[in-house]
C-alpha cells in the first residue's frame, strides 16, 4: 500500500501540470515540470514577414548574380523574377562577430546576448495559417495561442494586471484576436489586447476608472454582483466561461490602480523615455518592461496593424523606415533588461510569420507594381532569441549559399515552441488539456527542444 501511494502521488505530481485550475484564482502562481531558466516572455512579432536576406542573413552570392536568372529556383507563391542582392551592408558586431545589417545598428550593440536561428521554416507561403502556426501552433485549426498556453501552465506573478497581454497600435493585425486567443483553454488565459497608438494611460485602456462611483461603493457592488455569479456557479460546476466572467471582474477592479501606475510613463527618467525614443513602439517596449517588472507573464507586441512588413514592393524603403521604427527601441530594450538583471529570467523573440524570396518580386496586380521587392519565403528565415537561458553570440543552422531553403539544423515553428516551453521549465508533451476525448498541446503531436541554442 506504501508504493502503491507512492506511485499514486507521482502521477498526480505529473497531472497537476494540466493545471488543475482554482475556480477562484486560474492565474494563481504554478510551479513547471522543471526549474526554469525563463520566468516571463517578450514576443517582439514583424507581421508580415521580414526579409532574413536584408537582416540576419547575408547572402554574398546574391550580389554575383544580382539582376540575373538563379542557376537553381525555388516553388514560390507566385512566379519570381531575377536574383536580388540586398541593398544594405552588413557588418560583424561584438566578440562574437555576428553579421547584422546596418538598419539594425541598435540591436547590433547587443550582438553577444543574441542567438540567430538561421534556419526556421514554416509550412506555407500565405499570411492568415502563417500567422496562426507561428501564434498558435496549428495554421487551420482553432487553437489556443502560445501566450495562453504560457499562463495556464504557469499563472502569472500579479494577480492585478492580466498575466497575457498583447499589444498594437492603430488597430489589430491580420486575423485579429485569433492571435491571442484562448481557445478551449479556459477564458481566462485568453490575452487582454491594448490599442497602444495612446499614450495616456486612461484612453490606453477602455473604462479603466470608474468615474460615477468612489472605489468603497464600486467594490460594494462588485461583491453583490460576484455573491450572485457565485450562486449561479454552485449549479454549474466546471463552467470556465462563468470562472473567467467573475476572474473578469475581479481583475477589472484591481487594474484600476495598478494599469494606471505600470503605462504611466512619468514615472521614469527621462534618461529612459530618450533611450526608448518619443514614438509609439519606443513606449511600448518602455510599457513592456514595466509590465515585466510588476509580474506580467507574456508579452506580445506587434509592429502595427495589418501586415506593415510584407515588402512586395520599395523592399530599401519598406525594411529601412520599418527598422528605424524599431530598432532604437529594442536596442534600448535589451540594455534595460540587461542592466536591470531581468534578460537572464526574460526570453525576448524575434521575428515575423516567415521571410523572403532572393528573388525579385514581378510586377503583379494588386501586389506589386515595379519589381523591387521580394516575394513570401516559407522555406527558410531567421529569427532571434536572447535572455532566457539561450546561449548569446550564437547562429544555429543556416539557408542554402541564395537563401532559399533551410538545411543545416532546421527549426520548424513546432521545434521552437518545444524549446520555448523547455526554457520557461515544461516538457511540451506533459503540458496538456484535455479537449473533445484528447489530450492538446501547443505542439500538437510534433516538436523536438533545439538544446544547441540553450546555453
Amino acid at each position: 500500500m506504501g508504493l502503491g501511494s507512492l506511485a499514486l502521488a507521482d502521477l498526480l505530481q505529473s497531472t497537476t501540470a494540466q493545471a488543475e485550475q482554482s475556480p477562484t484564482n486560474p492565474l494563481a502562481p504554478k510551479q513547471p515540470h522543471f526549474a526554469p531558466t525563463a520566468q516571463r516572455v517578450i514576443h517582439l512579432f514583424m507581421n508580415g514577414g521580414p526579409s532574413h536576406l536584408d537582416t540576419f542573413d547575408r547572402k554574398p552570392l546574391l550580389e554575383k548574380y544580382h539582376g540575373k536568372a538563379l542557376p537553381t529556383s525555388e516553388r514560390t507563391e507566385r512566379k519570381t523574377g531575377a536574383a536580388f542582392a540586398s541593398p544594405f551592408k552588413f557588418h560583424r558586431y561584438g566578440q562574437s562577430g555576428l553579421e547584422i545589417s546596418e538598419i539594425f545598428q541598435h540591436i547590433a550593440q547587443s550582438a553577444d546576448d543574441l542567438c540567430v536561428i538561421r534556419s526556421m521554416h514554416a509550412d506555407v507561403p500565405n499570411h492568415e495559417p502563417s500567422f496562426m502556426l507561428m501564434n498558435c501552433g496549428d495554421g487551420r485549426q482553432a487553437r489556443p495561442s502560445m501566450g495562453s498556453w504560457v499562463t495556464y501552465g504557469l499563472g502569472t506573478d500579479n494577480q492585478n494586471l492580466p498575466g497575457f497581454i498583447a499589444m498594437c497600435p492603430g488597430g489589430q493585425p491580420t486575423v485579429g484576436a485569433q492571435n491571442w486567443r484562448s481557445s478551449f483553454l479556459p477564458g481566462a488565459y485568453q490575452g487582454t489586447y491594448i490599442d497602444t497608438a495612446q499614450a495616456e494611460p486612461d484612453r490606453l485602456i477602455e473604462n479603466l476608472r470608474n468615474h460615477f462611483l468612489r472605489p468603497g461603493r464600486q467594490r460594494t457592488q462588485l461583491d453583490l454582483i460576484q455573491t450572485l455569479n457565485v450562486r449561479h456557479r454552485e449549479t454549474r460546476p466546471y463552467d470556465s466561461q462563468l470562472d473567467a466572467r467573475i476572474q473578469s471582474f475581479e481583475l477589472a477592479y484591481r487594474m484600476q490602480t495598478e494599469a494606471s501606475d505600470a503605462f504611466d510613463m512619468r514615472h521614469e527618467p527621462q534618461s529612459t523615455r530618450e533611450a526608448y525614443g518619443d514614438t509609439v513602439y519606443g513606449r511600448q517596449l518602455l510599457v513592456a518592461r514595466r509590465l515585466m517588472e510588476r509580474g506580467v507573464r507574456f508579452l506580445q507586441i506587434w509592429h502595427k496593424a495589418g501586415q506593415p512588413w510584407d515588402a512586395h514592393d520599395q523592399l530599401e524603403q519598406n525594411h529601412r523606415g520599418l527598422a528605424a521604427e524599431v530598432d532604437q527601441p529594442i536596442g534600448a530594450l535589451l540594455r534595460d533588461l540587461k542592466q536591470r538583471g531581468m534578460l537572464d529570467s526574460t526570453l525576448v523573440i524575434w521575428g515575423g510569420e516567415f521571410g523572403r524570396t532572393p528573388t525579385m518580386e514581378l510586377p503583379t496586380p494588386g501586389v506589386s507594381s515595379i519589381g523591387s521587392g521580394r516575394d513570401h519565403n516559407h522555406y527558410g528565415f531567421s529569427m532571434w532569441l536572447a535572455g532566457g537561458g539561450v546561449k548569446g553570440g550564437y547562429v544555429h543552422g543556416a539557408t542554402d549559399e541564395f537563401g532559399w531553403n533551410a538545411i543545416e539544423k532546421r527549426v520548424h515553428v513546432h521545434d521552437l515552441h518545444a524549446t520555448i516551453l523547455h526554457l520557461l521549465g515544461f516538457d511540451h508533451e506533459r503540458l496538456t488539456f484535455r479537449y473533445a476525448g484528447r489530450d492538446f498541446r501547443l505542439t500538437d503531436v510534433h516538436g523536438h527542444v533545439v538544446r544547441d541554442v540553450i546555453g
